[in-house]
């Protein structure tokens, strides 16, 4: 399933029975997407070592009537398409800075149908060095490792370490994540490990992309010292504390 049938069907899920009739007469989301995806190929930087830069920020103008109409559902619209672009760049393999962001706003001089997107570098990541770029391992933000751990730690291919704490710890994108990590190929919730005091488990959470533990695609499964974790284009090592 390509990026924009994935975004479709998640936007009718969204919408439940609403989502024919919302879109029906006026610009449809898989239409912007698109042009997003295109604004990204467009505005291309190759950076040192080969890397691509693409945008993160995108600014979708609607025609006042579209903007009218969709105002309610622009919110929730603008995270869907932002997930969407994330999911696409990460397959890519492009870096972008920060996160992924689309803002919804009012163009003026548009007629009913007509969309307009914007695209530009932005630095919008809170917590992360906004001078570094952020793909797999690179840049981030997440909670600050502890010079002697007590417990498992996961570390990442750069050295950044994360403590697995006791109970539950959910790692992705999103803002509900314990250990949040910039990378464009991780799902909001991504995975959970678990950590009972002596076991570490973990678990897929029907992440988009998947997870791998030692190159081997799981949905739950029990860890030792010196097991990978791989998610997006992410490597943490599990390591004993």
């Amino acid at each position: 399933m390509s990026v924009l049938q994935r975004l479709e069907k998640q936007l009718e899920g969204l919408f439940e029975g609403t989502f024919n009739k919302m879109f029906k007469g006026v610009v449809h989301p898989v239409e912007i997407a698109s042009a997003m995806q295109r604004e990204a190929e467009t505005h291309k930087a190759v950076l040192a070592g080969g890397r691509v830069l693409v945008p993160n920020r995108y600014v979708i103008d609607l025609s006042p009537p579209d903007h009218d109409r969709l105002a309610p559902y622009a919110a929730a619209l603008a995270q869907e398409l932002a997930q969407s672009q994330a999911e696409f760049i990460g397959e890519n393999g492009w870096t972008v800075y920060g996160d992924v962001i689309v803002e919804i706003e009012r163009g003026e001089g548009l007629d009913t149908g007509m969309f307009r997107v914007t695209a530009e570098v932005a630095a919008l990541n809170e917590g992360a060095d906004s001078s570094q770029p952020v793909s797999g391992g690179g840049g981030g933000y997440g909670p600050s490792h502890q010079p002697a751990p007590s417990g498992p730690v996961l570390v990442a291919a750069d050295g950044r370490q994360f403590t697995v704490a006791h109970g539950a710890t959910v790692i992705g994108r999103g803002e509900q994540a314990q250990i949040r990590l910039p990378d464009v190929g991780i799902s909001r919730r991504h995975v959970r490990v678990d950590f009972d005091g002596r076991q570490v488990s973990v678990t897929d959470l029907g992440s988009t992309n998947g997870t791998l533990v030692n190159g081997q695609r799981v949905t739950t499964v029990s860890m030792q010292p010196g097991d990978v974790i791989q998610i997006g284009t992410t490597s943490l090592t599990l390591q004993a504390g």
